[in-house]
């Protein structure tokens, strides 16, 4: 089955490098198409990029050869206008029944940064969707995208995956946040820092409604990068202590070697607020807040990573059984797609070897009666018959093999011998 994937993840590309080969946008996604198909005119294509992962899915009928590593991750450096040494070892390659899985764990959210985050099933599907409205897919995709679609619905309905956050942002706003604020719409959001863990927690902050968002970091124009992109307004790092006494939560992830704020510093802050309650979250290492910020006074509340950690390692623990679960979903279905793609291309070949086998043996045994012609009906009804078992027997081996190797999804190679030994006349 000639099924690829060439991609890279969170999970071993860093972020910046994820950026040059992410497609940003619709038009975009369309050029690349457009690309896709002049270069690899025989070749069905999915492109699935989001914020924590670039992959291109690549699929052909078994008459053209299958694509390399080398020519996607050539296309991705054209395309992208990225030196082939720059990618290094960060894409990876699989194919066939790897290929398969790899897509059924994404769309179950087995492979995402938070496991059972319900956002990647809504992305492939998109991906999906954008695929066939630039005509890139074909057969092959159309099951597997589809096949992907019915992996993920059974995992979600199957298993509790989804019950219990396990990323530090998701277990900062979804655990600790909403037990503080029943809502953030209406709340004054400041990030100390522009990084990665930054960006993450506002993306479960804007999902939970978060609309007034300020950005204060050493670095103006990385401040105004990450407001840009998340609907903010970025501030200069002078202005941090007036930021403190206004903003309702506080998430601070710089570089920084020593606490920014001590607890003078915060205290001050407070004096010039109302004395609402203020929900911290201090995801550097080492910390930018002093853990005795805490006890400032009893309407603030302080979560640093080691507290949001352990409660993800506990919820992790919690759901072993529940991964393991939507593995054995995942590896029933993979199963499944590979025996009804084989059983597609193994059908016909056994369908035209038998009747192949039993032209060849009427048309004998018409040669045979019309020697024979005191032969009654009886005789000749036994002859076929032991004609028949003969075949049978003879034909037994070969489609027992090709049973055998579509069941365990390795038929390819089974398939051309057969074709060579029975068909090369055609």
């Amino acid at each position: 089955m000639n099924v690829q994937v060439i991609y890279c993840t969170h999970q071993t590309t860093p972020l910046a490098l994820r950026e040059r080969l992410a497609f940003a946008s619709v038009e975009q996604l369309t050029r690349a198409y457009e690309s896709l198909r002049a270069t690899f005119p025989q070749s069905e294509h999915v492109v699935l990029s989001t914020c924590n992962r670039v992959e291109i899915y690549a699929a052909q009928d078994e008459a053209n050869a299958p694509l390399t590593q080398e020519q996607v991750a050539e296309f991705l450096s054209r395309f992208h206008g990225v030196p082939q040494n720059d990618l290094g070892g960060a894409l990876l390659w699989q194919k066939g029944p790897e290929a398969v899985r790899h897509l059924f764990e994404v769309a179950s959210s087995l492979d995402s940064m938070v496991l059972g985050e319900p956002q990647i099933v809504s992305q492939v599907k998109e991906a999906y969707r954008v695929a066939q409205e630039n005509d890139a897919c074909g057969p092959l995709t159309h099951a597997l995208f589809q096949g992907a679609m019915r992996v993920s619905a059974r995992v979600r309905s199957e298993t509790a995956l989804a019950v219990g956050r396990v990323s530090v942002a998701s277990v900062a706003v979804g655990e600790f946040g909403k037990s503080i604020f029943d809502r953030f719409a209406d709340k004054t959001v400041l990030v100390i820092g522009a990084g990665e863990m930054a960006e993450e927690t506002l993306r479960y902050l804007k999902d939970e409604g978060a609309e007034s968002i300020v950005v204060v970091n050493r670095s103006l124009e990385r401040a105004q990068r990450l407001a840009a992109e998340w609907g903010g307004t970025a501030r200069s790092f002078d202005e941090l202590d007036h930021w403190l006494s206004t903003a309702d939560v506080i998430v601070s992830t710089t570089g920084a070697t020593q606490p920014i704020v001590d607890v003078a510093r915060f205290r001050a802050a407070r004096e010039t607020s109302d004395g609402k309650p203020v929900f911290i979250l201090d995801l550097a290492t080492p910390r930018d807040f002093e853990p005795r910020v805490a006890d400032v006074d009893e309407n603030v509340f302080l979560y640093d990573l080691e507290a949001l950690r352990t409660t993800c390692d506990q919820n992790r623990r919690q759901r072993v059984r529940e991964i393991e679960r939507a593995r054995h979903i995942v590896e029933e279905e993979t199963d499944r797609f590979l025996h009804d793609i084989y059983h597609k291309a193994t059908g016909p070949i056994i369908s035209q070897l038998r009747a192949g086998w039993r032209k060849v043996c009427q048309d004998e045994l018409d040669q045979l009666f019309s020697r024979f012609h005191q032969l009654d009906a009886d005789e000749r009804r036994g002859i076929e018959r032991t004609v028949e078992r003969i075949v049978n027997k003879l034909l037994h081996p070969p489609l027992e093999a090709l049973r055998d190797e579509a069941r365990r999804g390795t038929p390819q190679g089974l398939l051309d011998a057969v074709k060579r030994l029975f068909f090369s006349d055609e």
